[in-house]
């Protein structure tokens, strides 16, 4: 897994709402997380295999369902990766409200 991989996993909007619904609700049956799109079982799969591949998601048989699960150590080395860019933006932020507060004060 790259992070070209968890990147691209991560452009699609229905791969984030799938993340998002998994650490709200926790490991899920595809089943489940499919009454959350307007899509047929199998292209949510897809969906799904991008994240397993990514390893933004693992996968579990019980009987006869797949149940998936958050995997969130990807997510944290790009965290690492985009700390500098955050801080990039709290400097222009903080520069934002300085330039706010001195026209306030005028």
């Amino acid at each position: 897994m790259s992070d070209d991989e968890v990147f691209a996993a991560l452009a699609s909007p229905v791969r984030r709402e799938v993340l998002r619904i998994l650490l709200v609700g926790g490991a899920q049956p595809v089943q489940a997380l499919a009454e959350h799109f307007e899509m047929r079982r199998p292209s949510l799969s897809e969906h799904l295999k991008v994240l397993k591949d990514a390893g933004l998601v693992s996968e579990q048989k019980q009987g006869r369902f797949r149940y998936y699960s958050l995997e969130a150590a990807p997510l944290h080395d790009l965290t690492e990766w985009l700390s500098p860019y955050e801080q990039f933006w709290r400097q222009k932020l903080r520069g934002l409200r300085d330039l706010l507060d001195e026209e306030d004060d005028l």
